[in-house]
């Protein structure tokens, strides 16, 4: 594994090519969205797509996001493409929307957990654009973490939880949003969110009229998108979700119990030792819930107790952030 440093703006183009031609070998490449940290590989390739599942130890039913330069693009990668899919991509690509639509034969059963439809978006990080471009590919790539546990908004984050088993990170710095991608299921008779992301539902129907929501997936079965398991997005500390009150009465509990004990709070007016107070807006948490996250699984915190963010909908996704990571 090798970590290199890569400006954000303007990357350097020798660099990228050194990371498409890793790509066009069938190597794994890590490299920042401006979600978080993706573990790409060529989303043609069977083996390459193999080699991702085996470095995060994930599960063969959970699919894999297919990242392409341009809608345009897309058609390399989705055997229709609808007027929905047009309006989406014209109000929201590049950025953190991602589409799920029938999928074109090429495109590997690893990619799409044997699914008929793939899941594909365009990224707005001019690192990710212009690997997309030198490459040529699609390149599939879900977070570049293990399996089930924090994604990685930093190219360090990468490379302590994959370490040796990337070939290249591409360090780009702390990512902008923050979380995953907003993946919405095209392939449904009405348009169905599977995971909620920056990207918030009354923005959505906005510009295609009202939307569905969907239920739990079965265990085991193939899921339409990533980000549908149970449990996900976890610290190594054991999450606690409570209410603003219960937050000083929980931190005193758990640390009566001896251990080391952390927390994250928005409303609560508690100033303590290992208390994180997180930005007031869903935004402003969303860029730093991960990277706070990982601060403190460092510092060695064995629990981190989480104030429960507010209803409002543009919370939608840290609200599923934070609900998985704190389940057993």
């Amino acid at each position: 594994m090798q970590l290199v440093e890569i400006d954000p703006v303007a990357p350097d183009p020798a660099v990228i090519d050194r990371a498409a031609a890793l790509l066009r070998a069938g190597r794994l490449v890590a490299f920042p969205t401006e979600t978080v940290y993706g573990l790409g590989a060529n989303a043609l390739d069977s083996a390459a797509v193999d080699r991702i599942y085996t470095a995060k130890g994930r599960p063969a039913y959970n699919p894999l996001i297919v990242h392409v330069a341009n809608a345009a693009r897309a058609l390399d990668v989705v055997r229709e493409w609808t007027a929905t899919a047009d309006a989406l991509a014209s109000a929201f690509w590049p950025g953190p929307l991602t589409l799920v639509l029938r999928k074109r034969d090429e495109i590997p059963d690893g990619v799409t957990a044997g699914l008929s439809s793939v899941a594909v978006r365009v990224p707005r990080h001019a690192v990710a654009q212009a690997l997309l471009e030198a490459s040529n590919l699609p390149i599939a790539a879900p977070s570049a973490n293990r399996s089930m546990m924090l994604s990685p908004t930093t190219g360090v984050h990468v490379a302590s939880s994959l370490g040796d088993v990337v070939d290249l990170i591409l360090d780009a710095g702390p990512t902008v949003v923050g979380i995953e991608s907003t993946v919405l299921d095209l392939t449904t008779a009405t348009p169905t969110l599977l995971r909620p992301g920056s990207i918030s539902v009354p923005e959505i129907e906005a510009v295609i009229g009202a939307i569905a929501i969907a239920t739990s997936a079965k265990s085991g079965v193939g899921r339409a998108s990533p980000g549908m398991m149970d449990r996900h997005y976890s610290p190594r500390a054991r999450l606690l979700l409570v209410d603003a009150a219960d937050v000083a009465a929980t931190l005193d509990h758990e640390r009566g119990g001896g251990r080391r004990v952390g927390a994250l709070v928005v409303a609560s007016l508690l100033q303590d030792a290992g208390v994180t107070r997180m930005p007031r807006d869903a935004a402003g948490y969303a860029a730093q819930i991960y990277n706070v996250l990982h601060a403190l699984d460092n510092a060695g915190y064995d629990v981190i107790v989480v104030e429960r963010v507010p209803d409002g909908a543009e919370w939608l996704g840290v609200r599923d952030r934070l609900e998985r990571a704190a389940r057993s």
